[in-house]
C-alpha cells in the first residue's frame, strides 16, 4: 500500500490487539495480545516460595497464577549489589540472567514460605509455568533501570565510541548508588536532559513499587508492564520507523499522548487509518501471516525451506527445489544457502521461534564457502532484536543456534493441536485404514457366529473399499460365506471405523 520503508501497523478490537512491523514492504515481526490471555512478561509480583528443588537448583513460587512460577537458582540475586551474572552484558533486555552461582546451594538462597519479589522473564509456555527472576529491570524510553545492581552499560548497537563515552560519563555523574542503568539504543544523540528525565521517572516508579510491595500480602501483582501497543512502540520506535498506523481513534489519541512525552516528532509519526478495508487487509498482512503457518517456504530462486517446530527444538532444512543455477554446482549451492540464510532470519523473527534451532544447509565442500555463508547469517541475525547465539557450520552443513524465547511462538499462539493427528502432524493413510478394516473383518468372522456384518467408516475410506480394495472385500465374503454391508458415516474421524454383527 505504501513505499514507506519501516512502519508499525496496529489493529485494535475489543478482544485483541495485533501489531505488524513492516520493513521494505514485508512483514518482519508480528505480535498479538488477546484480552483473554494477556502476556505478563515484565510484570513484577510479590510471591511466596512453595517448593524448593535442591536437585535442580531451583524453586517454585506462587505469584497468584494458575501454575506456580519457576525460579532458577542462578536468577536469584544475592545481597551484594556488585553481584552480576557471569554472562551479563550490555544488552537492552536484562530480564533473564540464567547462570549458576558456584558453590551456592538453593537452600542457602531461599526457604519455603519465604516471600520474594520477582519479575516474569518468560510467559507460561505449553505445560510450563512462567519463569521468573529476582534481577528486576524497568525499561524506559532511553534507559533500563536495574534496582539493587551497581552497573552501567551502553547498548552494543551504539557503534560510535565518542557517543558511548558521552553516555557513559552522563550516567556516571547522576546514577544513584543502589541501581544499575543500561543506556538503550534510542539514547543515541539524545540531549542529556531527556535521558535524565527518563531516569528520574524510573527511579520514582521503583520507589512506588517498593512502597506497594511493603503494603501487599503475597501473592500479589506489584507492577504491570505496559500493554502491547505502548510496549511495542517504546521498544521499536528507535529502529528508524517512518510511521505508525493505527485503526482505533481512542488508542490513536492515547498513543500520540504517550509518544509526545518523549518527543513531539514521535507523536507526529502516528497516523489514524480510516480506509474502507480492514487495516491488515489493506497492508497485505493477513496473507503473510497465513503463509507463516505453513511448513514450506519458497525462495525467490526456486529453492525452499522446510520448517518443523517441536517442543524440544526447531529444525529448518534448506533445499534447492526448482533452482538449477548455472553450470557450476558449487555456485548454485552457495547462492541457495545465502538466500536461505536471509529468509531463515526473517522467518525466525516473523514466527517468533525461540529455543534450540538446527539449520541444515545444503552441503558445501569448501571451508571458505561454509565460512562465507555463516558470516552472512551472522550479519542477518544482527537485525533481530532477540538475543541469538550460533555455532559455525559443520562439515555436514549444520548450524546449531539458540534464540531467546520469552513467549509462545506464532504457531503456538494462533493454532491448536489437530483433532485428527493430536499434534503428531500425521494421520494414517486411506490404504492403511482400509487394510485394518479387512483384518478386523477376519477377526470378527472367526469370533462371532453371524452371517451378516455392517462396516461404518469415513466416506473417504468407504470410497476406497468400494473401488481399489473391492476385490479384498469380495474375497472375504466368498471365503467365509458372509455378507458385508459398507456404510459411510460423515461424522466419523478419518481413522475411526466400526464393524458390527447384525441379524439376518
Amino acid at each position: 500500500m505504501s513505499a514507506t520503508n519501516k512502519q508499525l501497523v496496529i489493529n485494535c478490537t475489543s478482544f485483541e490487539t495485533r501489531i505488524a512491523l513492516i520493513e521494505t514492504g514485508q512483514v518482519s515481526e508480528y505480535y498479538i495480545e488477546r484480552n483473554c490471555d494477556r502476556g505478563i512478561v515484565g510484570s513484577i509480583y510479590k510471591g511466596k516460595v512453595v517448593r524448593v528443588l535442591p536437585g535442580m537448583q531451583s524453586c517454585f513460587v506462587d505469584i497468584g497464577l494458575e501454575r506456580a512460577a519457576f525460579l532458577y537458582g542462578g536468577d536469584i540475586q544475592s545481597e551484594n549489589p556488585e553481584d552480576l551474572p557471569e554472562i551479563f552484558d550490555d544488552d537492552e533486555n536484562t530480564s533473564e540472567s540464567s547462570y549458576l552461582k558456584k558453590n551456592i546451594k538453593i537452600y542457602d538462597l531461599v526457604k519455603e514460605e519465604q516471600e520474594i519479589i520477582v519479575q516474569v522473564a518468560k510467559d507460561a509456555i505449553s505445560t510450563k509455568g512462567a519463569r521468573v527472576t529476582t534481577y528486576l529491570s524497568l525499561p524506559g524510553r532511553y534507559v533500563v533501570l536495574m534496582p539493587n545492581i551497581n552497573h552501567i552499560g551502553v547498548s552494543r548497537r551504539i557503534s560510535s565510541e565518542e557517543e558511548r563515552v558521552r553516555l557513559r560519563n552522563l550516567i556516571q555523574g547522576i546514577k544513584p548508588d543502589n541501581v544499575g542503568i543500561i543506556v538503550r539504543t534510542a539514547s543515541e544523540n539524545i540531549p542529556d536532559e531527556k535521558i535524565i528525565a527518563d531516569i528520574e521517572f524510573l527511579i520514582k516508579l521503583w520507589d512506588n513499587i517498593r512502597t506497594k510491595s511493603a503494603k501487599s500480602k503475597s501473592p500479589a501483582l506489584i507492577h504491570e508492564d505496559l500493554d502491547l501497543i505502548f510496549r511495542s512502540t517504546r521498544d521499536l520506535i528507535s529502529r528508524d520507523l517512518d510511521r505508525i498506523v493505527i485503526d482505533d481513534k481512542k488508542r490513536y489519541e492515547d498513543l500520540v499522548r504517550f509518544l509526545n512525552r518523549f518527543s513531539v516528532k514521535l507523536g507526529a509519526q502516528v497516523q489514524l487509518y480510516q480506509g474502507e478495508n480492514q487495516i491488515f487487509d489493506a497492508f497485505g498482512i493477513e496473507n503473510e501471516i497465513n503463509h507463516a503457518l505453513g511448513s514450506k517456504v519458497w525462495l525467490k530462486s526456486g529453492g525452499y525451506l522446510v520448517i518443523q517446530q517441536t517442543e524440544a527444538l526447531t529444525a529448518i532444512d534448506v533445499n534447492t527445489g526448482r533452482f538449477v543455477g548455472g553450470r557450476n554446482l558449487g555456485e548454485t549451492i552457495i547462492k541457495t544457502n545465502m538466500e536461505a540464510a536471509k529468509e531463515i532470519v526473517h522467518q525466525l523473527r516473523l514466527r517468533n521461534i525461540g529455543g534450540i534451532i538446527i539449520l541444515d544447509f545444503i552441503d558445501m565442500d569448501k571451508h571458505d564457502d561454509r565460512d562465507k555463508v555463516f558470516q552472512f547469517l551472522v550479519e542477518e541475525l544482527k537485525k533481530d532484536k532477540a538475543k541469538t547465539t550460533a555455532l559455525r557450520i559443520s562439515e555436514m552443513g549444520l548450524v546449531q543456534m539458540t534464540r531467546k524465547r520469552t513467549e509462545e511462538s506464532l504457531l503456538q499462539k494462533i493454532t491448536t493441536h489437530c483433532p485428527y493427528c493430536e499434534g503428531s502432524g500425521h494421520v494414517k493413510s486411506d490404504v492403511t485404514i482400509a487394510y485394518e478394516i479387512v483384518r478386523e473383518l477376519v477377526r470378527v468372522f472367526k469370533k462371532l457366529d453371524s452371517e451378516a456384518y455392517v462396516v461404518k467408516a469415513h466416506p473417504q475410506i468407504v470410497d476406497r473399499l468400494f473401488e481399489e480394495d473391492k476385490q479384498f472385500i469380495d474375497e472375504l465374503k466368498f471365503n467365509y460365506n458372509k455378507k458385508v454391508l459398507i456404510k459411510a458415516a460423515s461424522n466419523f474421524h478419518l481413522e475411526h471405523f466400526e464393524v458390527t454383527a447384525v441379524k439376518q
